[in-house]
């Protein structure tokens, strides 16, 4: 039988503060995430409050708060102050903006900056993503503002053009219908009898359902007849017919139309023999023919797809300032917050109120938050000062760059700039991109030195657009064309980043 006994027993293990994890956390979210992180902490505690009532850019059109309400709240805060003899509490913490990155030289930013939550290191994305929007401007008026209010939904477009035909009631409600069922390429893959059954068809009486058919066949007609051209078609090739009918009447056009309505996979395949057999022409005019089959929009509502989902709010901006750069955080992306000096003020002499940790919960999520700002950042203007060939000469400008080299220089652990560089955009000169775009793997050179992969990937994409279409460009070219200017790529990777490009094999980009 054991007998119970006591063992001392010396062990390290690592205890995250609830600040802490709070500040890991924050630090990984997105600039959507934090914006939803800071709307549910207004909601749940009360020391907190806006800064500012100025819309912000997840902000809808101002038409819940006036600018004479906010004025008059405005006008109530101040005469609120004055009330209080401009008296301040060492109690209550400053606005967001006005703290600086000195006040967080304690142990807990030592810890998470320095790594010691190394298991939560989820490693580097091989394929970071980027946007090709333009640069920023402190302006209201930002590009991406911009965009974002002059977004037209497709259907929008196509209800709006609808009066303009002097329809009866009965046909504009069936062309409504119509439009509302059109997805969001712009193609009408519910068919009439699918439209009729979900507008109650079924409830009416054989002359009415008839009534109900022809009025649609009717509308799909007119639909098709909106801008742009090739909406409401059923099929790719539907959609292509729709927009070459409205080409002047020519022999290319000819070919056009019977191409598209029947020789699709010919020509995505690049067979020009089998096409001049199939259409009874010969090459130069199938070429013509193709040309016209290619400038057609294969999805019609393309230009009307959802771009706010699409829009990215950069976190940095970088501009050129003399010969050099000048690197900025985005202030549309900072939140405005702030400690209410009233409740603070009410609590100065009851330090053991129930609500004191509110205040004190209040004061670290500010101080989190602008922590998370000053290490993206720094972490910014380390990857500009390495990466400075590339804003000023494009991707193929890239140099190779690990995580490990940004966290020795600012003396932070990889998994912090792992989480950085993760859903945060920097707007450039060159375009915007996730911070991990800027880290790459490298490849050999003749002369001993690196290359980067991203611009390895640049150089390869810019041998194929200057290719001969009649004579394109194969991955064993590729890769000895690459070798020629000194960097060593074997035919595999080369098809590697070919495809993480999105460019297709030599024999499908061969012009008829």
């Amino acid at each position: 039988m054991m007998k119970p006994a006591l063992q001392a027993r010396l062990s390290q293990h690592l205890a995250l503060t609830p600040q802490l994890q709070q500040s890991i956390r924050l630090l990984q979210l997105s600039t959507l995430e934090l914006h939803q992180e800071v709307e549910q902490m207004l909601e749940q505690n009360p020391f907190l409050e806006p800064e500012s009532d100025e819309p912000t850019p997840w902000d809808l059109p101002a038409d819940t708060v006036t600018r004479a309400e906010r004025l008059s709240e405005r006008e109530r805060d101040a005469q609120g102050d004055s009330e209080k003899g401009g008296q301040s509490s060492d109690d209550s913490a400053p606005a967001l903006g006005e703290l600086s990155g000195q006040e967080f030289g304690t142990t807990e930013r030592d810890d998470w900056e320095n790594g010691t939550e190394r298991e939560d290191f989820d490693g580097i994305r091989e394929l970071p993503s980027a946007a090709g929007s333009g640069g920023a401007t402190d302006d209201d008026e930002s590009p991406w503002a911009e965009r974002r209010a002059a977004q037209t939904t497709l259907a929008q477009h196509l209800h709006d053009q609808v009066p303009g035909l002097r329809l009866g009631a009965e046909d504009a409600l069936a062309l409504h219908l119509l439009i509302d069922s059109v997805n969001d390429d712009g193609y009408l893959t519910d068919s009439l009898d699918e439209i009729a059954l979900a507008a109650g068809a079924a409830q009416l009486d054989d002359d009415d359902r008839d009534d109900l058919m022809s009025r649609l066949r009717c509308a799909r007609h007119w639909l098709q007849r909106l801008d742009p051209p090739g909406v409401g078609a059923a099929s790719l090739s539907e959609c292509l017919s729709i927009q070459l009918r409205q080409c002047p009447p020519s022999r290319a056009c000819e070919l056009a139309l019977g191409m598209a309505a029947h020789h699709l996979e010919l020509l995505a395949r690049r067979d020009a023999k089998r096409l001049c057999a199939a259409l009874q022409c010969d090459e130069s005019e199938l070429r013509s023919a193709q040309l016209l089959v290619m400038a057609c929009e294969p999805k019609p509502g393309r230009p009307f797809a959802d771009a706010e989902s699409q829009i990215i709010v950069p976190d940095v901006i970088v501009l050129r300032a003399g010969r050099g750069f000048k690197v900025t955080l985005n202030p549309d992306v900072m939140p405005k917050l702030r400690i209410n000096d009233i409740y603070a003020q009410a609590l100065k002499s009851q330090r053991a109120h129930p609500m004191s940790s509110h205040l004190q919960e209040a004061r670290w999520f500010l101080r989190n938050i602008q922590q998370r700002f000053d290490t993206i950042l720094r972490v910014s203007q380390a990857i500009v000062e390495r990466q400075r060939a590339f804003f000023t000469h494009g991707a193929v400008g890239m140099k190779p760059l690990v995580l490990r080299e940004i966290a020795d220089e600012l003396g932070l652990h990889e998994s912090t700039i792992s989480r950085v560089t993760t859903a945060k955009y920097m707007a450039t000169p060159q375009g915007t991109y996730e911070l991990k775009y800027f880290f790459g793997s490298s490849l050999n050179t003749e002369a001993g030195g690196n290359a980067s992969s991203t611009a390895v990937r640049a150089l390869i994409k810019q041998l194929v657009d200057a290719e001969d279409p009649q004579q394109p460009l194969s991955d064993s070219a590729l890769s000895e064309l690459l070798e020629k200017q000194g960097i060593q790529v074997a035919r595999r990777t080369v098809a590697k980043y070919r495809e993480a490009l999105k460019i297709a094999p030599a024999q499908l980009r061969k012009a008829l």
